[in-house]
């Protein structure tokens, strides 16, 4: 009974919430075979309060199910405190929230692709030949659980490289924000000219520093920096080699798997292990929360055709328009 409503954080930190996230959702409440007034799908569009108040406004109308990316942990501990005194459970989408009370988690392995960026990072500087790498490494937004995991990942894989003659020249406090980070990256590097390569969280945050770093007249393949999230974008920049690869999420499985639990949440049915195939530690409250953990899959040119232009994620007709059509031939993709 009641309806499922999904409220998506912000349209700044990732272009995947209007592009991927809505759409997928939506299709994947249509095929679960939920008619048009028995879900809403909203973005809070960066507001705190607005995320809140689209809970309230959603738990008056008859929401029995709340599916929260929440903004920021602050935000979604008052979500989830105020849903619960309401009897209306919370799946936690994409982020966990710290210290919150929802009833499941749905989002891919987030150390395994911090591990990812850092491990693409490690086979960037070997095929590029960089010589003694000195590398800033960037994080997302410190209230962003997923950015915390990100770092756990590549930071273990760094870490003996950093003890064997890599150099870790700079950390930056870390933003979802990519003027800002361009900012970051840019005061660091004026003050650290020997900085050679750059570990970046996401292919947001990194465009416009590669843009930046392109001005500078830093050339193709001398510069390793990576990324995340399979934007047309990044991909451009993998494909002209001034980013080494991205993290690929197949959004339509998160959105598929978030609408199958809601269906087993909004009927009071147990979902099954077959769904709910991971534990997530909230290392707040110490609680271990039920969730659903899906794969991702670090891109390069040699597996772009057969992952994200496969799933068509990214159509070839835009990734290979002008001058990206000949980097698309060499790396064998087709549309």
């Amino acid at each position: 009974k009641g309806s499922v409503e999904v409220i998506l954080p912000d349209t700044v930190s990732s272009t995947r919430y209007v592009e991927f996230d809505a759409p997928y959702l939506k299709e994947s409440f249509q095929k679960a075979g939920l008619k048009a007034s028995q879900y809403v799908v909203q973005n809070a569009l960066g507001s705190d309060a607005t995320q809140f108040s689209d809970a309230q406004t959603d738990i008056t109308k008859g929401a029995t199910v709340l599916v929260v990316d929440a903004l920021d942990s602050g935000v979604g501990a008052h979500i989830e405190s105020y849903a619960k005194a309401h009897g209306v459970p919370v799946i936690d989408y994409d982020r966990l929230v710290l210290g919150g009370q929802r009833k499941y988690y749905v989002s891919f392995n987030n150390v395994q692709v911090g591990k990812l960026i850092g491990q693409g990072m490690v086979s960037c500087v070997a095929a590029w030949g960089v010589k003694k790498p000195q590398l800033i490494v960037m994080k997302g937004a410190p209230t962003d659980n997923n950015a915390t995991l990100f770092a756990q990942g590549y930071n273990a894989v760094l870490a003996p490289h950093f003890s064997s003659g890599w150099k870790d020249v700079s950390n930056p406090a870390g933003t979802w924000d990519p003027p800002t980070a361009l900012s970051e990256f840019q005061q660091q590097y004026t003050a650290h000219p020997n900085i050679n390569a750059a570990l970046i969280p996401n292919d947001e945050n990194g465009a416009p520093i590669i843009h930046y770093l392109q001005n500078k007249g830093i050339k193709p393949k001398t510069f390793p920096t990576t990324g995340q999230d399979a934007t047309l974008t990044g991909l451009q920049n993998i494909l002209s080699g001034y980013q080494c690869g991205t993290v690929y999420k197949p959004i339509y499985l998160e959105a598929q798997a978030a609408a199958a639990l809601a269906m087993y949440v909004r009927a009071s049915a147990t979902p099954p292990a077959s769904l709910l195939n991971g534990k997530t530690l909230d290392p707040q409250t110490k609680t271990e929360v039920a969730s659903v953990l899906l794969t991702p899959t670090w891109v390069t040119t040699a597996n772009m055709n057969s992952t994200v232009i496969a799933d068509r994620f990214v159509p070839a007709s835009q990734l290979c328009k002008g001058k990206y059509k000949a980097q698309c031939a060499a790396a064998g993709i087709t549309s």
